[in-house]
């Protein structure tokens, strides 16, 4: 198997091209496979390249255990820079077709090289049966949960994937590796979710700490990152224009007066290769 790694913010993802294959492979299965970080390639995700009949290109992105989530923001960048450096897309604004819709994305070229690149990543949504997540409210803003014995207020948003954010004082002082796992699998969260953990620096900057959904503790999430600013906001805590530093690096998001949501950061190569698995 022919494959690129790529990564967003540390965020890392093993490219398969399959842009001019029309047979479905089982991708979950070479995602659990190819993922893994001793056995494998090493990956937070598979990222699958094929056309569409509906946009520039499709995009489809498994987890490392197999599952299929609905979008993914650093995935989306990596993919769109692929996508345009191979000549399948060769256009500075495209379009890509993913699970939540299909998602119009802008690259900014310097020197005829990709330097960065702005996802508009929809509108939020905060209705509660739409998430998913059990809630009362008309919104799933400020709710409580309880996990590993503690209480938490968090706010729910999807991103076409769903995210539990949780506003902290003190991100250093957390039991991050088992609340991680404890909320992703909360029942409040019937499809599972994604968390972050925020603590508000001032209302242009933010810190967060990402556990992901089907991945674990990674270095970087596009979705998340809009969904922390959106609960922010929403929280009265930031201005609409917020600088996210991820562990990974930093990404700039932009909650639009149209209610979408813009993502900018970088797309990086790191390495291609052939699996000898069956050597």
């Amino acid at each position: 198997m022919d494959f690129v790694k790529m990564h967003g913010l540390g965020n890392d993802f093993i490219c398969l091209d399959h842009f001019l294959l029309h047979d479905p492979m089982d991708y979950s299965e070479i995602a659990v496979r190819a993922c893994h970080r001793r056995f494998g390639i090493g990956a937070d995700g598979l990222l699958v390249i094929l056309a569409s009949d509906k946009a520039d290109a499709r995009m489809r992105i498994f987890n490392p255990d197999g599952s299929e989530p609905e979008m993914c923001g650093n995935g989306i960048r990596c993919f769109a820079r692929y996508v345009y450096d191979r000549g399948y897309v060769k256009k500075k604004a495209m379009t890509i077709e993913t699970l939540a819709g299909i998602l119009s994305v802008n690259l900014e070229i310097s020197e005829e090289e990709v330097v960065g690149v702005t996802v508009n990543m929809g509108e939020p949504c905060l209705v509660p049966g739409l998430i998913p997540v059990l809630a009362e409210k008309e919104n799933a803003l400020n709710e409580k949960l309880i996990a590993e014995g503690q209480e938490f207020l968090f706010s729910a948003v999807s991103m076409g994937n769903p995210h539990c954010v949780i506003i902290v004082d003190d991100l250093d002082a957390l039991l991050f590796e088992s609340l991680g796992p404890a909320i992703e699998k909360h029942p409040l969260f019937p499809k599972k979710t994604n968390v972050e953990f925020v603590r508000i620096d001032n209302p242009q900057e933010i810190t967060v700490k990402v556990w992901e959904r089907g991945a674990g503790p990674t270095l970087a999430c596009g979705t998340g990152a809009c969904a922390c600013v959106v609960a922010a906001v929403s929280a009265g805590k930031t201005q609409r224009n917020v600088t996210v530093h991820l562990p990974g690096g930093d990404l700039e998001i932009a909650w639009n007066k149209d209610n979408t949501v813009d993502m900018t950061g970088p797309a990086v190569y790191v390495f291609e290769g052939k699996t000898l698995e069956n050597r």
